[in-house]
């Protein structure tokens, strides 16, 4: 059980570290740009601690499900317009609200320091700050990751070695008397001997001998193993197996009913040992690369995995273990990596940071999407003002001025109000129905 809370509490504080990196991501320009900053804060909801820094507030507040800064006059002053109290009075009051705080918060003599009066590529520079540090935080721990701990593969070590052969569309998982010897078994294999080579072929990884393995059913090849220090040579056949077909990615594959797809290979019956092996600095981007479109592939399909998720937790279906989590799932997950016996502390640890270099290239995607209140509305806020003075130097049209983001408050609050009910629906979901590695 302790080891189960320590696991919690390392994620929680690297979760908390990540969030504070990423304010001071847009902390650090804005300040660098002139912009007066009045808070720097990590969670939402009451203070729990601050201290003031000269013109800036730093703090944490009770509900560590995020972090801001305030910058003075985040929205241009309306240009003569009003609230209007008509039907329509909730949604224009919004908008007025949020102009009203804006301009509330430039003090006499810091109206030149207002973030709206920033020219558009350092609006863009202060917003992006935060992502691009989660992101570069990722590419430090998958570093660490792949660099220092290295990553599990398999070996040329035989670590099993199956007594009989069974084929894929078997119910059964255990030999009965009748059932024909693994080919392996029966040329004397044994768990512990390593394959120097197949056929005549060096081998460096599993792969190798297995690909040669699937192309000879039937026809003997000689095997080089190493066994006690020696080398010895057995002959072995190996059978016509059925086996599931599976993609590049290790999918099975399906037919047009929907039916697992088999083939006809070369199976003789052994297993691999795992290894951890350090990997390249040139491994490093591609690891982090494969992060982001993962992250972006569930976040283009959101829609139907909160759906998948609802069923889960209102229903039989089981979670995917590939889908969204909530802060609760992420952390209990941590708990579950360092509470594994069996695992060595490296072990554990290479997870903890593995989790955590994750949960950065997360908050670099999720907080990229375009839309108000994230970062990414922000900048495509400034991209759209852009274009449009652009197209009006182009044509020698009088200046439009900044875009009025304060327009799109009605939709920021249908945002905030998805993205709260969303991570109230993972929560319980983790709750009741948690992806579990046990």
């Amino acid at each position: 059980m302790l080891a189960f809370v320590i696991g919690v509490v390392i994620i929680a504080i690297g979760l908390a570290v990540s969030i504070g990196l990423h304010e001071i991501g847009h902390l650090v320009p804005a300040k660098l740009f002139k912009v007066k900053v009045t808070q720097y804060m990590i969670g939402f909801g009451p203070t729990i601690w601050s201290r003031r820094g000269g013109e800036t507030e730093y703090g944490v507040k009770a509900i560590p499900l995020g972090g801001y800064i305030s910058m003075i006059g985040m929205f241009p002053p309306a240009k003569g317009e009003r609230a209007k109290a008509d039907s329509t009075g909730f949604f224009r009051g919004l908008v007025q609200d949020a102009r009203d705080s804006s301009s509330e918060s430039i003090t006499p003599g810091d109206e030149h320091r207002a973030f709206y009066r920033l020219p558009v590529w350092k609006r863009i520079i202060v917003m992006l700050g935060g992502p691009l540090m989660n992101l570069v935080l990722a590419v430090v721990l998958f570093g660490v990751l792949l660099m220092g701990f290295g990553i599990a593969q398999p070996s040329t070590t035989i670590a099993s070695v199956n007594e009989c052969v069974l084929p894929a569309t078997s119910e059964r998982q255990t030999c009965e008397p009748g059932d024909p010897a693994a080919p392996g078994a029966e040329a004397g294999l044994r768990a512990g001997d390593r394959i120097v080579s197949v056929d005549g072929t060096p081998i460096r990884t599993w792969a190798e001998s297995s690909a040669i393995i699937r192309e000879h059913p039937d026809e003997p090849i000689a095997m080089l193993v190493e066994r006690d220090g020696a080398e010895t040579e057995v002959t072995v056949t190996p059978a016509l197996s059925e086996r599931f077909a599976v993609d590049e990615n290790g999918v099975v594959e399906t037919d047009a009913a929907g039916e697992p797809v088999t083939v006809k290979v070369g199976f003789v019956g052994i297993a691999p040992a795992s290894e951890t092996v350090r990997q390249p600095a040139t491994a490093v981007l591609p690891m982090v690369g494969e992060n982001v479109a993962g992250v972006a592939g569930i976040i283009v399909n959101l829609p139907q995995r909160m759906v998948d998720v609802w069923n889960a937790a209102f229903g039989p279906d089981e979670r995917d273990p590939n889908g969204p989590l909530s802060v609760v799932g992420v952390g209990r997950l941590g708990g579950e990596i360092a509470s594994i016996d069996e695992i060595p502390l490296a072990s554990k640890a290479a997870g903890l940071v593995g989790i955590l270099a994750s949960l950065n290239v997360a908050l670099f995607v999720f907080n990229l999407i375009p839309l108000l209140p994230l970062d990414g509305g922000h900048i495509a806020g400034a991209l759209w003002e852009a274009i449009r003075r652009g197209f009006a130097k182009l044509f020698r049209r009088p200046d439009p001025g900044p875009v009025d983001l304060a327009k799109l408050m009605p939709i920021t609050l249908g945002v905030v109000v998805i993205l709260g009910s969303m991570s109230a629906l993972l929560i319980y979901a983790d709750i009741v129905k948690p992806v579990t590695l046990l």
